[in-house]
């Protein structure tokens, strides 16, 4: 498909739309991933019931001494970025009447999204076994933690659970031979991420599928499976050799040296990782060329080959530090990525914010928010050509469309919405 280049790209997936059942953070991901490419993504939500990521003493905003005046709900930044492009609507889904509201925004959706336990879905009646005689193709799209069958199905667990069931704690920390105790465990739900993307691809998929034959689809995107599945090395590791993987550090087998290295300054690092024999002699006369105190760098039997210099990767770490010692992490960058050498500054928040190459690939862009106003939030994370997505609206607020999903999409008036509200079903 060509498109003028005077024209405005049409989002991929602006004729798709997503009922998100999303809680906390993989459930919300994967539906701002599809709101992102221009999905009309409602989240249902309820006072009854939040959303655990609007909870909690705010992190932004005026009242963050005060007390509770009504919209700390409001003020989360975490779930400012996993809900933008989204649409709100409450639903208290503990009221049968809710429920069945709920099942017709099904009946003229086309995707449903979910991170519940196996079961609930079931119970709302909005299984793809309940939904598919309602809406033939509709695709339901769940994410258990461990998935629908196996003895672990009835776990419940969040992104650390998973992350230890994987295996993959075992291998976060420095290499046995650093000496340091085991670090064990990520500042990030990682494992949510990973299963944000498998639920959205498995979305995408789902809905190509539909658009060639006319049917829909139930898509199960299990955290414990998407996550071993990018461990793939170490248990290969294990099958073939009997050998218990160890966390692997800062170390690549692939490259030499691969490592952060200390700068002048107060915790000043920088990346640099060297794969070929072209980077590595680049590297080996940059050092040369510094005085650094490593003469003939280039000839030393050590270094003399890839695998030589895996083998003796401890002491090229040494002999980096002490150039990277005496310049800023600035001054590294620029030296080896003129001449081809992979580098860069480890970067605090302040420092990815004013990076220009981040910024270039808008890795952080700028929304407006009601309550709190110009706030930063992570932009899509790839970029297509023709098809961009964007970060087109701030996260809504609690029930900020009830108004447009009642009655403009399920045809429902004022005073039917004012009964459901007095009755707590819109809530």
């Amino acid at each position: 498909m060509m498109i003028a280049a005077n024209a405005t790209p049409r989002p991929p997936l602006s004729n798709v739309r997503v009922v998100d059942l999303g809680s906390a953070w993989a459930g919300p991901m994967a539906g701002h991933l599809l709101a992102d490419m221009g999905a009309e993504v409602i989240k249902i939500e309820s006072r009854a019931r939040m959303d655990g990521m609007r909870l909690g003493r705010p992190m932004v905003g005026d009242d963050l001494a005060g007390g509770d005046r009504g919209i700390w709900p409001e003020l989360q930044p975490v779930f400012h970025g996993l809900n933008r492009n989204k649409l709100s609507v409450t639903l208290n889904l503990r009221t049968e009447t809710g429920r069945r509201i709920l099942q017709r925004l099904a009946s003229v959706s086309d995707v449903v999204l979910a991170n519940f336990s196996p079961g609930v879905l079931e119970r709302l009646g909005m299984d793809y076994a309940s939904l598919r005689p309602v809406k033939p193709d509709i695709i339901v799209a769940s994410m258990p933690a461990f998935g629908d069958s196996g003895p672990l199905r009835d776990m419940v667990a969040y992104a650390p659970i998973i992350q230890a069931m994987s295996g993959m704690m075992s291998l976060v920390g420095y290499a046995p031979e650093e000496g340091e105790p085991l670090v064990g465990e990520l500042q990030a739900a990682w494992s949510d991420t990973v299963a944000a993307l498998c639920a959205a691809l498995g979305v995408v998929a789902a809905l190509r599928h539909r658009n060639r034959t006319g049917s829909g689809q139930y898509v199960e995107a299990a955290h414990l499976e998407g996550t071993a599945a990018l461990l793939g090395v170490p248990m290969l590791e294990y099958q073939m050799t009997g050998t218990i993987p160890a966390p692997p550090g800062n170390d690549d087998p692939d490259f030499g040296p691969h490592n952060n290295y200390p700068c002048a300054g107060e915790d000043a690092w920088v990346a640099i990782a060297v794969r070929t024999e072209e980077e590595w002699r680049a590297l080996a006369g940059v050092i040369e060329n510094d005085g650094a105190g490593c003469p003939g760098l280039n000839a030393d039997a050590r270094f003399a080959d890839a695998p030589s210099r895996w083998h003796n990767r401890r002491d090229l770490d040494e002999i980096v530090a002490t150039w990277t010692r005496n310049l800023d992490p600035r001054q590294v960058v620029d030296r080896l990525q003129a001449v081809g050498v992979a580098a860069m500054p480890v970067m605090n928040i302040a420092d990815q914010f004013a990076d220009p190459h981040l910024n270039a690939r808008e890795t952080y862009v700028e929304i407006d928010h009601p309550h709190v106003g110009a706030e930063m939030v992570y932009g899509v994370p790839w970029r297509l050509s023709d098809t961009p997505g964007s970060v087109r609206a701030p996260a809504p607020l609690l029930g900020q469309h009830n108004d447009y999903v009642l009655q403009e999409l399920l045809g429902m008036d004022q005073a039917q919405i004012a009964t459901l509200a007095a009755e707590e079903v819109v809530y």
